[in-house]
């Protein structure tokens, strides 16, 4: 019976990061002068090194790109850069590597890694969204004067001439701002589009909780005052529609518009119950507690199946999210209860829901929107929770058409 020596061992690890072509070249092509040179790698490196269990193969291929930056090795570098994208390492966790390598290896060392791997990223057919970072699209960013500070990014036409009404993103619970990355690209070449990241969350402050929901709400209308462009249209998913409600009520003065996205009122029966186990889980055991069960319920199967590379980011952002932030942040998601109080918002309101999203329904989107007067109901089909992710351009058209109206 054959039997896989350590050259075998290491030869399917090597096939397995570099792919079939560079090893049949390394490999087939070894002569009497580099065969013993070529067995030693293979052993060694792909069957010893690669091969050992502390480390998982996307955590290996990075640190190799970060050493070859980091001794300018950059025929080594180029190599590992291409092979790392064509096996799905996300580009983001690339994009830090070299973001770090900057500090550590020294900025033109980082420089020619960035030039090398866009050139590989072009090659290999990825494509790159603009990020200008001249005039009105770069993004400022900010912090709140009040207090607990909050991050802010703000793009866009910022001295209103000729500029589409001032808009406002509020993300969903456990991401942060960069959830409306693409979005507030997009708005940005006609309204003035602030970000923020709510407290517990990402670049903001993180005060002891549990947060209440007045608290968030609070922590909205500070924001829209200190900026100074209101009143405003504010865009809520999921946790920022809940305090896009509850800043229509509160401080109606301070808003032209609302969009209610993927979004509830009132927690059904027995959620109380439900939150509270998620909120212990996550002081016990930490993010990696929830994670899965969120990215399940927030894209449909197919999504995940289709854009594992998008599912991946959110789930880092999940996992970067603040325990406390993120607990007491439940408290508050937990007790939201503004059902009998919509009909006092008198701005033009939109409500978008998804097809598939089983935490907030469509069902709910409808009795939200059945109790502002002349609220427009948009279902996102082919969209679970995190719409705005899953389904870009159905979410921009909406969205796009109720501001075109707005102003």
């Amino acid at each position: 019976m054959p039997r896989d020596d350590d050259f075998s061992r290491g030869e399917r690890n090597r096939r397995r990061m570099l792919g079939d072509a560079w090893v049949d070249r390394s490999l087939g092509g070894a002569d009497a002068f580099n065969a013993d040179f070529q067995s030693l790698v293979t052993r060694y490196a792909w069957h010893d090194i690669w091969g050992r269990p502390g480390l998982d193969a996307n955590t290996r291929r990075l640190l190799v790109l970060g050493m070859t930056m980091a001794a300018a090795r950059w025929e080594e570098f180029e190599l590992h850069c291409r092979a790392a994208v064509r096996g799905g390492v996300p580009i983001e966790a690339i994009r830090e590597t070299l973001m770090q390598g900057a500090i550590y290896c020294g900025v033109p060392a980082a420089n020619t890694a960035m030039k090398l791997t866009r050139e590989i990223l072009r090659d290999e057919g990825v494509a790159l969204a603009p990020r200008s970072l001249l005039g009105a699209r770069r993004v400022q960013r900010h912090h709140t004067f009040s207090e607990p500070s909050l991050h802010v990014a703000i793009q866009g036409d910022e001295q209103g001439s000729g500029a589409g009404v001032p808009v406002v993103l509020s993300h969903a619970l456990g991401v942060d701002l960069s959830m409306w990355d693409d979005l507030a690209a997009q708005l940005a070449a006609r309204h003035p589009v602030l970000r923020y990241d709510h407290r517990g969350h990402g670049g903001s402050a993180v005060p002891e909780g549990p947060y209440a929901m007045a608290d968030l709400v609070a922590d909205a209308a500070r924001i829209v005052r200190e900026w100074g462009r209101g009143p405003v249209a504010f865009v809520g998913l999921s946790m920022g529609g809940m305090v896009a409600q509850g800043l229509a009520i509160r401080h109606p003065e301070l808003v032209r518009g609302v969009v209610l996205a993927n979004t509830t009122a009132r927690q059904p029966p027995g959620a109380a119950d439900i939150w509270a186990e998620r909120i212990a889980a996550v002081r016990e055991r930490g993010m990696a507690a929830v994670v899965e069960a969120t990215l399940q319920r927030w894209f449909t199967p197919s999504f995940h199946e289709t854009r594992p590379d998008v599912v991946e980011l959110v789930r880092r952002t999940l996992l970067r999210c603040d325990v406390g932030g993120y607990a007491a942040s439940c408290a508050a998601v937990a007790q939201v209860d503004w059902l009998d109080e919509l009909h006092q918002v008198r701005c033009p309101a939109l409500v978008l829901a998804g097809a598939h999203d089983v935490g907030t329904t469509p069902e709910m989107g409808r009795q939200i929107a059945e109790r502002i007067a002349g609220a427009r109901f948009v279902q996102i089909d082919g969209a679970a929770h995190l719409s705005v992710v899953e389904r870009p351009q159905a979410f921009s058209d909406a969205l796009g058409a109720w501001l075109a109206e707005l102003a």
